[in-house]
């Protein structure tokens, strides 16, 4: 992705507290809330704090410390939701043929029910 980031991106109001959210979790690295067309009974969007637009931008430009503490953060989140013994699935979609809405770097924690194959042929 080559765009400039968008400030006015509904992830960067979230961030600003311009959009309220009932947050899930929250730290220095990130931030997580429920999905407002969830996919499943668990479905909680996770995004870094800083303006990275997909996981390419993230892994290429945010520093050693945000890329761990967002990591953390992901895997805080399904502990605090209770899901690691019945399973989950993290997704993250980047552009439009992945069918990434917002352009805000996120990953979709989905979980509470058994959860069928990403793509059928």
């Amino acid at each position: 992705m080559s765009d400039p980031y968008d400030d006015l991106n509904i992830f960067a109001r979230i961030l600003r507290g311009e959009i309220p959210v009932q947050a899930v979790y929250e730290d220095e690295y990130a931030l997580a809330f429920p999905d407002i067309a969830p996919k499943a009974p668990v479905h909680v969007l996770v995004i870094p704090r800083g303006r990275y637009m997909s996981h390419a931008d993230f892994s290429a430009r945010a520093s050693d410390a945000e890329i761990t503490g967002f990591t953390r953060a992901v895997g805080e989140v399904a502990r605090k939701l209770d899901v690691e013994q019945s399973g989950y699935r993290l997704l993250s979609n980047t552009g439009p043929n992945a069918g990434q809405e917002v352009p805000h770097y996120h990953v979709h924690l989905l979980a509470g029910e058994r959860l069928g194959p990403l793509r059928t042929a």
